[in-house]
């Protein structure tokens, strides 16, 4: 093994969930996504695009909720609390970053929990880390999971670095590595010595966000290594590039996924398992 094909595990993610739509459908369920987007960024529209292929093929209805990227705080509360209200919508997805005039704590603060289906909202992530079962944590941070598994990578007992502390991916993913009974070291761009730490693990989770960031020196023969990172290539070179110099490091770890075609490439499929996940509650 040594690509840990995102496309692959993505695949296998849709059919299964294909099973389940079709089983809410038979009870009268027809799952949906309502997706807020202020403006037109590039970034959003194409993440937009492939949930909504992804939505189709599964057969999970979409409404997109946009707004100028010039709307105002008020407007955009306001279609957030109409994506609340309406019960015909059982996710929904708030493209963020927002612009600078919202101010984004008090959005995410008007989005029910319970339809906040990538986790960014002080309910969901307080289920994330109290391991409640309540709210859905980040799609990225738990497609890191799923791949893991889809590929029988042993995670209890075992010695996880992950680099990177952010509340979308390096936070939430530390939590949701130790409820699997991983033994989980924290990193940053301030730890010393990280070349000897990273090595030193049986799993390497990279979420810097700094394109080639890890050459082959932070690695060792046999780990698997999560390149969650998807950035430019610098110096301008075209195309996206991981936080991992990939070539460099390929031909000697037991796996790492690739950028583009890894953890990307499970996110919105992961995304729609929440909305599944919040259509059977209405069943409950």
């Amino acid at each position: 093994m040594a690509l840990l094909s995102g496309k692959e595990a993505a695949g296998a993610l849709k059919d299964s969930l294909k099973a389940e739509v079709e089983a809410l459908k038979a009870k009268g369920v027809n799952p949906a996504l309502g997706i807020i987007r202020m403006g037109a960024e590039p970034g959003d529209l194409a993440y937009e695009k492939g949930a909504k292929k992804s939505a189709e093929e599964l057969g999970i209805a979409v409404t997109v909720f946009e707004l100028e990227r010039e709307a105002g705080q008020d407007e955009l509360v306001k279609t957030i609390q109409k994506a609340n209200s309406d019960k015909n919508i059982h996710g929904v997805l708030l493209f963020q970053p927002l612009p600078k005039h919202i101010d984004a704590f008090a959005a995410r603060a008007a989005l029910d929990p319970s339809k906040d289906m990538d986790g960014i909202t002080d309910g969901s992530m307080a289920g994330v880390y109290s391991d409640s079962g309540k709210g859905y944590p980040p799609c990225t941070a738990e497609s890191v999971i799923k791949i893991l598994k889809y590929f029988k990578i042993e995670l209890s007992g075992k010695n996880v670095v992950v680099l990177g502390r952010s509340t979308v991916i390096g936070k939430p993913v530390s939590m949701l590595l130790l409820k699997e009974n991983a033994t989980v070291t924290i990193c940053h761009s301030k730890t010393k010595d990280l070349k000897s730490i990273t090595q030193a693990a049986d799993i390497v989770v990279v979420a810097m966000g700094r394109a080639w960031f890890c050459d082959k020196d932070y690695f060792r023969p046999g780990q698997y290594v999560i390149d969650v990172g998807v950035n430019r290539k610098p110096n301008g070179e075209k195309g996206t590039c991981g936080d991992v110099k990939t070539e460099e490091v390929e031909p000697f770890v037991a796996g790492i996924t690739p950028v583009p075609g890894g953890v990307g490439s499970v996110t919105n499929t992961n995304l729609l398992t929440h909305v599944v996940e919040a259509a059977q509650k209405t069943l409950a």
